[in-house]
């Protein structure tokens, strides 16, 4: 067998696992992700978002005892399959609201994070400023107590 692997070669390479505990070597990935803004507006809610905020309710209404949260996904799930596109329409219709005012506030956000790093560098200068006299003014003070004394 010239070249190839033996059998407990192959069984070495294929049984090796890797357990929560045990120390690896490679260093840790770092996430690609950008970290979130929470000042960001959310995404609205989708027409059966909107239908199941309601259906949650009334579920809870009819079965007090039901805790399972996959029984009401599915009851509603169910439900909004069976309903026709006039009964869709109320919901749609607030999905749309909640569209347009996502929009109108995310026209807003974007236009302040386009203001926004300046006037945070203006502001921080500003403190320091500040914080500057502030020292002087408490070193000015405290050699007039003593002179009072």
């Amino acid at each position: 067998m010239k070249g190839g692997k033996s059998k407990s070669d192959t069984k070495s390479t294929k049984l090796s696992v890797n357990k929560k505990g045990a120390a690896t070597t490679k260093a840790p990935k770092k996430s690609g992700k950008a970290v979130k803004d929470p000042n960001k507006p959310k995404r609205p809610a989708s027409a059966f978002f909107v239908f199941m905020e309601e259906f949650r309710e009334q579920y809870k209404k009819e079965h007090p005892k039901n805790k399972s949260v996959a029984a009401v996904g599915k009851a509603g799930g169910d439900k909004w399959k069976s309903m026709s596109e006039a009964e869709k329409a109320p919901f749609v219709a607030k999905a749309e609201k909640r569209k347009v005012e996502y929009e109108k506030n995310m026209k807003a956000y974007n236009k302040r994070q386009a203001e926004g790093p300046k006037a945070d560098e203006e502001e921080e200068s500003e403190k320091s400023v500040s914080e500057v006299n502030d020292d002087e003014d408490d070193e000015d003070g405290s050699a007039e107590e003593d002179d009072d004394e």
